[in-house]
């Protein structure tokens, strides 16, 4: 378990890293980890950089079972292209099973918390538990909502399990010469059930 100044420490000393050193750091610290992902955009930025790292990293899917057909196709491509190692988690109820129990609720109706928790709370915690790892790469950014501003390159997760973030300073505009320099696809028509905005946290990481 590593302490908040040795996690405020990691942040200064690497803040202005390359994404390939902070990852390379992240497995000097500990080698059991993980890269979760669910194929929104620009998430084969974090894909590649950890898999030019370590190949056969475990890639953890949750799929909600509510993505898009561009989503589902592009996460093929990218599984393909970069030969992951991917181990896929999906809700125990089938998604045309809940949408004659309850659909997709709004974020105010009292239904929208059990929605959460069975399409991506559960499946999640499920992959966290069968994989326990020490270190979980993924691809958060400062900008995307509050409580991501506050966390750093580094931080610690609600379970004790280090969380890094090797693109977390980098712009769309940054993100978008990677993907084009490493001939990585990207996809926008991306949706999540969870959210009704953008800024909004899902409760995985917060």
């Amino acid at each position: 378990m590593f302490t908040e100044n040795q996690i405020k420490e990691l942040n200064e000393a690497l803040k202005e890293a390359s994404p390939a050193d902070i990852i390379k750091k992240a497995f000097e610290l500990n080698n059991k980890a993980v890269v979760t992902t669910n194929f929104r955009p620009y998430e084969a930025a974090i894909l590649h950089a950890v898999n030019k790292v370590e190949a056969n990293i475990p890639v953890v899917w949750c799929d909600t079972g509510y993505n898009t057909p561009q989503t589902y196709k592009h996460a093929e491509q990218v599984i393909k292209d970069l030969n992951l190692n991917v181990s896929l988690y999906v809700p125990k109820q089938t998604a045309s099973h809940r949408d004659v129990v309850m659909g997709i609720p709004s974020i105010d109706a009292p239904e929208h918390a059990l929605f959460t928790e069975q399409v991506k709370l559960e499946p999640f915690k499920r992959a966290m538990d069968e994989h326990n790892p020490s270190v979980w790469f993924t691809n958060l950014r400062q900008g995307q909502t509050a409580f991501r501003n506050s966390i750093g390159i580094f931080s610690v997760s609600k379970a004790g399990v280090l969380k890094v973030s090797p693109f977390y300073y980098w712009s769309d505009e940054k993100l978008d010469t990677y993907l084009e320099e490493n001939n990585l696809p990207n996809e926008f028509k991306y949706f999540d059930p969870t959210k009704a905005l953008e800024n909004r946290e899902c409760g995985l990481h917060a």
